[in-house]
């Protein structure tokens, strides 16, 4: 078995930002579960690709995204096959939707899409990716009618030219559960997420990030739903994963803490609801740009705490920061921008009231 090493930090070196320091830490020879994790994560890396864009994909994977993006610049100037030019087209399209950069993620995917329609068959299952890319784009856009047609086009390809079992058919079912969950169908979104689960289960490590993954996705749907109890044990399973499986800082075990966090809300239990969302807020501080949409929904949501809470001037300032990013990065119809203007300005009229605001 090849050494495992647990990545803790990555950082521009001191004096030479082009270097980049990587602080490991060498994992245990007999921890079996990491072994079987670590070769699910090496097939999915593209095992026959360059060096430099197995590179990019680890860098993706753990959150590191400038760093990615660097690294798939540099491919993109080599002379590769179309297929090839095309993984790096999604890859680079991946990078921009994580870093919240919608419109730049579009375009990156068309292009990978017209190269893949050039040069290879209609059902094949790189096609469905670029689909399904392009679906989760448009989902955090708000057009969920050409999401749900894209993820829709993505599933009926892989349902055709890969096994009923394969993690990307359940990837296809977990994007349309995304959708449906968008648009407030909770039973439709419950019974994709749960088809998804199902067949992660099957075909991956109990401590893949993508069973996480599924867990996260139910927590928010029985969230929803009012079922509080099964909320948090989905979500407390989701964080306990991504704990194992991933850097401390990635984005994903912010989105656990801020789930976490909507459910203790619902709850009534605002002290534990406030310290979940600023931890989730700390790790996205760290990982993603300072306008991205996710930091823009923890400050939202640490000011819908204190607004439960009666600490109105704290939650103006939470909201504020909140519209501040939303104003920067979504459109204008975005139903998350809607509502984060409705919070600042109602809680400016409770504080007009209270004799706060003239």
């Amino acid at each position: 078995m090849h050494s495992i090493f647990r990545i803790n930090d990555v950082k521009p070196m001191q004096g030479n930002e082009e270097v980049y320091e990587v602080e490991l830490s060498l994992t245990s020879d007999n921890d079996e579960e990491l072994r079987v994790l670590t070769e699910q994560i090496r097939k999915e890396s593209f095992p026959d690709a360059e060096g430099w864009k197995r590179l990019g994909l680890v860098f993706s994977n753990i959150g590191q995204l400038d760093i990615a993006e660097q690294i798939c610049r540099v491919t993109l100037n080599e002379k590769f096959a179309g297929c090839l030019q095309a993984d790096t087209y999604n890859q680079l399209g991946i990078i921009k939707y994580h870093q919240g950069q919608h419109e730049d993620a579009i375009i990156l995917y068309q292009k990978a899409l017209e190269i893949q329609q050039q040069s290879l068959p209609s059902n094949h299952p790189d096609v469905a990716s670029s689909y399904g890319n392009i679906g989760n784009v448009y989902r955090n856009m708000g057009d969920y009618s050409r999401a749900l047609s894209s993820h829709e086009q993505a599933l009926n390809i892989r349902q055709q030219s890969l096994p009923s079992n394969h993690p990307d058919v359940a990837k296809s079912y977990n994007n349309i559960g995304a959708v449906y969950w968008d648009m407030g169908d909770y039973s439709r979104a419950l019974s994709s997420y749960e088809q998804a689960l199902n067949i992660r289960q099957q075909s991956l490590p109990s401590n893949h990030p993508d069973v996480a993954s599924s867990y996260n996705n139910i927590g928010n749907v029985y969230t929803n739903m009012g079922d509080y109890s099964r909320a948090l044990s989905s979500h407390e399973q989701a964080l306990n994963i991504r704990q194992q499986s991933l850097p401390s800082n990635h984005p994903d075990v912010a989105s656990s803490y801020n789930n976490i966090g909507a459910v203790y809300s619902n709850m009534g239990d605002y002290s534990r609801a406030l310290s979940s969302h600023e931890q989730a807020l700390h790790i996205r501080q760290q990982s993603l740009p300072s306008n991205h949409p996710d930091v823009a929904k923890s400050y939202n949501n640490i000011g819908a705490v204190y607004s439960h809470m009666g600490d109105y001037p704290n939650a103006c300032l939470f909201y504020e920061y909140a519209l501040q990013i939303g104003q920067q990065v979504l459109p204008s119809t975005h139903s998350h921008l809607q509502l984060y203007k409705r919070n600042v300005e109602e809680t400016q009229h409770i504080l007009t009231v209270l004799g706060f605001l003239k």
